[in-house]
């Protein structure tokens, strides 16, 4: 266990340090919730989208959650980028965990992600999101949980193509109807009765309603929970699987 945690901590502040010399990674991943909420909050205010809540609380939580989703889906490219360059074929002969190499990099991701969506609740709460901290807090670290499973996912997956044209048509095709059917941007109770049928076969829609339920301080409700009882089955399952990818890839 802690050669596991040395090798973690090692591979995580290599890919840390790489991610600080670049701000415009740091900060860029964040630009499309921000103008989504610059042009589109400011249209729902004051609508009645859900039974708890202003708008804020219902659009902030979306946007946190469609940052990491897109943010962790598309982090595969970099381990594309480092097979092509003979990165991924060098640590291939290092001792290092392949569990440690996988964790080194979602742990990255979710830090990163983390860091984005706190500058996300910064501009929100400056144009008036009003939000119990116990429901940011949580809020921070659902995206986490969410960042590192999907990361583990995307990964995982960049080890089995050979391309980046391979790669990205998949994550678009499971990352759009993910968006799209988990009430990120606006709840699905407002959406006709098939379409909210549906988006409960979609494990994001828990996630989604858990860090409502959490920005409106309803801590005892059944969204909460089937948020975070979903979100644990989620990573525990995808770090599973990054990880026997991994194994089998060498890498």
């Amino acid at each position: 266990m802690s050669a596991l945690l040395s090798d973690t901590a090692l591979v995580f502040g290599r890919y840390a340090r790489q991610t600080l010399r670049s701000k415009f990674q740091m900060l860029f991943g964040a630009l499309m919730p921000l103008l989504y909420l610059l042009f589109f909050g400011p249209l729902l205010t004051d609508l009645p989208l859900a039974s708890q809540g202003d708008s804020w609380q219902v659009l902030v939580p979306g946007l946190l959650l469609q940052l990491s989703l897109f943010g962790a889906s598309f982090s595969g490219f970099a381990i594309i980028i480092e097979k092509q360059s003979g990165v991924v074929e060098r640590m291939r002969v290092t001792p290092v965990s392949r569990l440690a190499l996988l964790l080194g990099r979602v742990l990255r991701d979710a830090a990163l992600l983390v860091f984005q969506s706190l500058l996300l609740v910064l501009v929100a709460v400056l144009m008036g999101l009003r939000a119990p901290l116990g429901g940011i807090l949580i809020g921070f670290v659902l995206v986490a949980v969410l960042a590192v499973a999907l990361a583990s996912l995307s990964y995982a997956l960049a080890l089995k193509v050979s391309t980046p044209q391979e790669f990205g048509p998949v994550i678009n095709a499971v990352s759009m109807p993910s968006m799209l059917l988990s009430g990120l941007m606006l709840p699905m109770a407002l959406a006709p009765g098939w379409l909210n049928v549906l988006s409960h076969f979609m494990p994001f829609r828990y996630l989604v309603d858990a860090v409502r339920a959490g920005y409106v301080g309803d801590y005892a409700s059944t969204a909460l929970l089937y948020g975070v009882l979903m979100a644990v089955a989620f990573v525990l399952g995808s770090v599973t699987v990054g990880t026997r990818v991994f194994r089998r890839a060498g890498a």
